[in-house]
């Protein structure tokens, strides 16, 4: 693979949650090509399976079926973690996405949606739905921390924390409102966590993507023919590049941020890796 620079992580155990979606699978590529162990950890066990066995035929890599809202699910993929790797160096919470009960079909309110039964305004946004989004994307990368950090308190060299937020954590996107609330809790969890264990050695950051194209979120990028949805035109427009990102473009920092060498001083910050769209106001 095409990497920017070799990050120095031989030796270390590196544990990543969604490691079988497009993201989190690439940052599995990127830290097995500078030499750590790495455990793929998936709620869907054959996409981590398929991750971790293309990164067997060059490194050590395992899949392990985790479900980062379930403590006894991490606990026990925890054991696994120790028992085939040993402890963990890195983790990397990239487990989470949004969910069509948390999002409107409206960007802005339009009253005849409350007579329409077609339409699902702010109001008709399932409460469940809304939980589980918010749980998905801040509460998971909680329980996982509480449970892998363990690893890093007391050690030499300490740990490294990498979460994943969103841009949308600086300025909500429309229809998503839960996933924006939890992305912005990322990020401030994030700084909470590198105040707390500073004195530990173990540094928290983390990313925040502009906009990539996924599965998770192509049905409100794409039409069913393959051309772009209007949302598509309207993000393109307003970075600066011009492009959706690619998983390659996450790699220089994901491997700085893991690297003590590279950014031992460096902790409590939230990387945009955007195209320029924070930059842009529009005009």
């Amino acid at each position: 693979m095409n990497m920017p620079f070799k990050a120095n992580l031989d030796s270390k155990v590196a544990v990543i949650t969604g490691g079988g979606g497009v993201l989190c699978g690439g940052f599995a590529r990127a830290l097995s090509a500078s030499g750590a162990k790495v455990a793929v950890l998936d709620i869907d066990l054959g996409a981590a399976e398929s991750v971790a066995e293309e990164l067997s035929s060059t490194g050590l890599a395992i899949a392990v079926k985790a479900d980062v809202l379930d403590r006894e699910s991490l606990a026990a993929a925890h054991e696994q973690v120790k028992k085939r790797l040993g402890p963990c160096d890195i983790l990397l919470n990239g487990a989470g996405g949004n969910n069509p009960r948390a999002t409107t079909n409206d960007e802005e309110f339009d009253p005849a949606a409350l007579s329409d039964p077609e339409k699902k305004s702010f109001f008709d946004l399932d409460p469940a739905g809304v939980n589980f989004v918010f749980g998905l994307n801040f509460t998971g990368p909680f329980l996982t921390t509480q449970e892998f950090a363990r690893d890093m308190v007391g050690r030499p060299g300490g740990g490294v924390i990498v979460n994943v937020s969103s841009m949308n954590a600086y300025r909500p996107l429309t229809k998503i409102p839960a996933y924006s609330a939890a992305k912005a809790a990322v990020s401030n969890f994030t700084q909470w966590l590198a105040v707390y264990f500073a004195k530990e050695g173990i540094r928290a950051n983390a990313m925040a993507p502009g906009f990539f194209s996924t599965k998770q979120n192509s049905a409100l990028l794409w039409n069913s023919d393959g051309t772009p949805t209007a949302r598509t035109e309207k993000i393109l427009r307003a970075t600066p590049m011009g492009r959706f990102g690619e998983v390659e473009d996450l790699y220089g920092t994901l491997l700085w941020l893991c690297d003590n060498k590279c950014s031992g001083f460096v902790t409590g910050i939230t990387v945009p890796i955007d195209g320029g769209f924070s930059a842009y106001s529009g005009v």
